[in-house]
């Protein structure tokens, strides 16, 4: 099992839920508002008058199986949409309940 954490421009709210849907990735915990600001590229999100714009995050457990094809969709978003911003991080889940 692998963990996904993907952080986006609330955008992409609908884009996201469809891909995790067509995956059928059932399981996730939704964070509906994160501030941040991109490592290289990108406006900051933050919700003030200056940067009024917000992200999202979801955190996400998936099989081996299904990452490839998640984080492909997830990369196709991010390249078809650039000026949105969308990044996911994948950790190894060593132990579940």
């Amino acid at each position: 099992m692998k963990a996904v954490f993907i952080a986006y421009d609330q955008a992409h709210q609908e884009n996201i839920a469809e891909v995790l849907d067509r995956l059928t990735i059932k399981g996730y915990t939704l964070f509906p508002q994160v501030m941040g600001a991109g490592s290289n590229t990108g406006d900051p999100h933050l919700g003030s008058h200056a940067w009024p714009t917000m992200n999202s995050a979801i955190l996400t457990i998936v099989p081996e199986e299904k990452l490839e094809k998640l984080m492909e969709r997830l990369h196709e978003l991010d390249v078809n949409n650039e000026m949105l911003g969308l990044r996911a991080f994948v950790w190894n889940i060593e132990q579940q309940i």
